[in-house]
C-alpha cells in the first residue's frame, strides 16, 4: 500500500504504483501524480485504513508528511509506536544507550538552547532537531565559544523552516545536543520482513566537503560499498529489530562505522527509504526497484549484481541552496549549465525551487577510480546556476 505526499513523487515511484497495482491513499499528491495512470487504485480514508490495519499489511510512504494521517487513522496498529520510536531522536538514543556507554547526549527545548552549557559534552558536538529532516537545523559546535552563534543561526532557521514541513516531519521545538560520533558516515535503505529480519535494498556512502560539513549534497553507491558496509549494517539493524519488535517496515538508516568496524547510529527514518527520491539510486545503479522489493518481499541478488556492476559508482547529487536564498525571488535555474558538469548524467530531476531550497536531483555515474566530478560539486556554490528576479 502507498501513501504519496509532498514534497516529491518520482516517475519511478508512479510507475511502481501502476505496475504493482496496490491501494493508494486519497491525497492531493496522489490525485495529481496518478491522473491517467492509476487513479483506480486510490481509496478514501476509511477504506485505506481498514486495509492498512490488516495483519501483515505493508505500507510505504514516500514522505514523512504522512505521519500525522497514520497517527490519526491507524492508532490501533503498531505503526504509530514504531514511527515515534525512530522519528524522535531522543527516544531512539534511549533505546540503544546501553550499547554505547561512553556516548553522551542531552535533549533540550528550543527555549533552553540559549542557557545550555555546551562544555557538559566533549567537543566537538552537534546539535539537531529531535524530529528532523534533510539536515535542516543541524550544526557542528567546534567549541563552547561557538555556541552563542550557533543558537543565533538555529533561531533564524526556525523562522524559515517552520513553514516548509509539518511538525511531525521537522519539529523545531525540541533539540538533541550530542557528542560527534567518529567514523565514516553512510546510509542504508532496508526493510524488516514478516519475521523481523532486515533485508538490504541499498547502501549509500555519504561524501562531505570538509570535517564541519553537515549537508546532504552527495550520496554514492557501488558494489564495493555494498559488500563492505552492508553486512555490519544488517547486523546492527537486526539488533534494533529485536529490541523494537518491528516487522513489515521500511527504514532509511544513517550510520557511522569506525576503523574497527563498530557501527553507531545517527538516526533511523521510518516508513520510507531515502528521502524525496534518493532511494531511486538503487534503480540507476543496480536495476533494483526499492518499492517493489519491500512491497513484494523481494531481495536483491547482491552476488549477481556485483558481477555486473563492478568498477562503477553511481551517485545522487542533491542540488541544495543556502537558507539565505530568497526562494520567492528565483526567476530560473540554469539546468543545462549544471548538467554539463557531469560526463555521464543518467537523469536530472528538477524540483519546485520556489517552495523548497533544492532545485534538482541529479543521478550520475562514473568509474569507481575517478570521483573527481563528485568531489568538485561537493564544495560548489550552486547559487551560480540561479538567476534572481
Amino acid at each position: 500500500m502507498f501513501i504519496l505526499e509532498e514534497p516529491y513523487v518520482s516517475d519511478l515511484l508512479v510507475a511502481s504504483v501502476s505496475e504493482l497495482g496496490l491501494p493508494v491513499l486519497d491525497t492531493p499528491m496522489a490525485r495529481k501524480r496518478l491522473v491517467g495512470v492509476a487513479t483506480g487504485l486510490i481509496l478514501n480514508d476509511a477504506e485505506f485504513a481498514v486495509a492498512a490495519s490488516r495483519p501483515g499489511s505493508r505500507l510505504y510512504s514516500n514522505s514523512e508528511n504522512a505521519i500525522g494521517w497514520i497517527a490519526d487513522n491507524l492508532a490501533a496498529t503498531d505503526l504509530p509506536r514504531h514511527i515515534g520510536l525512530f522519528k524522535d531522536k531522543i527516544a531512539f538514543r534511549e533505546l540503544v544507550a546501553d550499547l554505547y556507554p561512553d556516548y553522551r547526549f542531552v535533549g533540550l527545548a528550543l527555549s533552553e538552547l540559549r542557557t545550555f552549557d555546551p562544555s557538559r559534552l566533549r567537543a566537538p558536538s552537534i546539535v539537531k532537531p529531535a524530529v528532523g529532516f534533510f539536515s535542516m537545523g543541524v550544526h557542528i559546535v567546534a567549541s563552547s565559544a561557538d555556541w552563542p552563534a550557533v543558537v543565533d543561526e538555529i533561531e533564524r532557521e526556525v523562522r524559515i523552516f517552520a513553514a516548509m514541513y509539518p511538525e511531525q516531519v521537522l519539529g523545531l521545538d525540541r533539540f538533541v545536543v550530542e557528542e560527534v560520533i567518529g567514523g565514516e558516515e553512510f546510509a542504508v535503505d532496508a526493510y524488516f520482513d514478516a519475521d523481523g529480519r532486515p533485508v538490504l535494498v541499498d547502501v549509500l556512502a555519504h561524501l562531505f566537503a570538509s570535517a564541519d560539513d553537515v549537508s546532504d549534497r552527495v550520496y554514492l553507491t557501488s558494489t564495493e560499498i555494498v559488500d563492505r558496509l552492508g553486512p555490519p549494517a544488517m547486523e546492527f539493524l537486526a539488533e534494533i529489530g529485536r529490541r523494537a519488535g518491528i516487522t513489515d517496515f521500511p527504514v532509511h538508516a544513517e550510520l557511522r562505522i569506525d576503523t574497527a568496524g563498530r557501527i553507531a547510529p545517527i538516526e533511523i527514518n521510518p516508513m520510507r527509504f531515502g528521502g524525496w527520491c534518493a532511494t531511486d539510486l538503487a534503480h540507476f545503479a543496480y536495476g533494483v526497484n526499492p518499492y517493489r522489493c519491500y512491497l513484494r518481499d523481494e531481495r536483491p541478488d547482491w552476488p549477481r549484481i556485483a558481477e555486473k556492476a563492478a568498477g562503477r559508482t553511481t551517485a545522487v547529487v542533491v542540488c541544495d541552496l543556502p537558507s539565505t536564498v530568497d526562494l520567492s525571488a528565483i526567476e530560473s535555474i540554469g539546468y543545462d549549465r549544471f548538467a554539463a558538469r557531469f560526463s555521464d548524467l543518467l537523469e536530472l530531476r528538477p524540483t519546485d525551487f520556489a517552495r523548497y531550497p533544492v532545485f534538482a536531483f541529479a543521478f550520475v555515474a562514473m568509474p569507481s577510480n575517478d570521483l573527481s566530478e563528485l568531489r568538485a560539486v561537493l564544495g560548489a556554490d550552486l547559487r551560480e546556476y540561479v538567476r534572481m528576479r
